[in-house]
């Protein structure tokens, strides 16, 4: 069976049954797992919030953006309400749309997979137009099955996609980057990263989204200024951290809202349409990969399943990061 048949039924029925060496190695690392989770702290207060408007030099009805999922969706690790994911990209949307953005988030920090079923309750009666997910992380933590982990995933993405908005969801990042899990837990937390965002992939796109690999995204970044590139608690990232991971996602989420100026895709070889599972395999191999669904003849689906188009876009600098204005003031309808 090939790597891209094996995700593809690992998304869907899970990996099969754990060995008598999977036994032994997980109780072995299990030592490894509470010394990891004492040397990382715990959340001591909340994230600044992102909720708000932005882009207020711009005329026109704001378009809606939704954040969801775990910490890294909800800011964790930085102070200022500028910093966080949500504000960083909506900061960017009014920059290349010249149109006013309005963004809630119902990130929760701490939240796996199944966590989104209340955030996308609460996402559905706002009624955004584009929709931002980033979770995964926690499943891999808590060695959540990754059917179960896609399935509440793909869920909320089929629900917010057939109520009119337009999903980016940013795969499960590579914890194999983060110093305090160390060998060989790194090396096994790297797979499992790896598994989760492949399977991710398949699970969002089937639902109707797009997905961005973000992976070992900023592994060499990190390795080389971790003073820099992560927060206080070295697990989450820093301004700086969220800044460069949001510069690889601005452009898909830019051209989901309807933008294309600086969205257009670079020329890179190995780009185009494949089958789905083929271009999971392949975008966890690179990070800052895009991959939607595509057509083939007018069909969607081929020999091997669902088509999908893989991209390598240009990553966008976000010139002018802001607060938002009346933070508190979000409208729900």
């Amino acid at each position: 069976m090939s790597r891209a048949s094996r995700v593809a039924a690992a998304a869907a029925y899970g990996g099969g049954g754990v060995g008598v060496a999977g036994v032994l190695a997980a109780i072995l690392l299990l030592g490894q797992a509470r010394l990891a989770r004492r040397t990382i702290p715990l959340a001591e207060a909340p994230p600044p919030r992102c909720d708000g408007r932005y882009g207020t030099e711009y005329d026109g009805v704001p378009l809606r953006l939704a954040m969801l999922g775990d910490s890294s969706a909800a800011g964790y690790g930085v102070d200022r309400p500028r910093d966080t994911p949500g504000a960083l990209l909506a900061a960017g949307l009014a920059e290349r749309l010249h149109w006013p953005v309005e963004v809630r988030s119902v990130a929760v920090v701490g939240s796996t997979s199944a966590g989104l079923v209340p955030q996308r309750e609460l996402a559905l009666a706002w009624r955004p137009d584009v929709a931002v997910i980033l979770v995964g992380a926690n499943d891999v933590t808590h060695r959540i099955r990754v059917p179960l982990a896609v399935g509440h995933l793909a869920q909320t993405v089929r629900l917010l996609h057939a109520e009119g908005a337009e999903v980016v969801v940013g795969t499960c990042p590579d914890l194999g980057t983060i110093r305090p899990i160390q060998p060989p837990l790194r090396w096994l937390a790297r797979q499992w990263s790896r598994d989760m965002a492949a399977a991710q992939t398949i699970g969002v796109v089937e639902a109707g989204g797009a997905t961005v690999s973000l992976g070992d995204l900023l592994g060499p970044e990190f390795a080389a200024s971790p003073e820099t590139m992560f927060a206080w608690d070295r697990f989450h990232p820093s301004a700086t951290g969220y800044l460069a991971a949001t510069a690889a996602m601005l452009p898909t989420v830019v051209a989901a809202a309807g933008g294309a100026a600086d969205a257009r895709p670079v020329p890179a070889r190995g780009e185009g349409v494949r089958s789905l599972a083929q271009a999971a395999v392949e975008a966890v191999d690179q990070a800052g990969t895009e991959v939607s669904g595509a057509e083939v003849a007018g069909q969607e689906r081929g020999p091997a399943g669902r088509w999908a188009d893989l991209r390598h876009r240009l990553r966008t600098r976000i010139e002018r990061p802001q607060d938002p204005v009346n933070p508190a003031g979000v409208r729900v309808e």
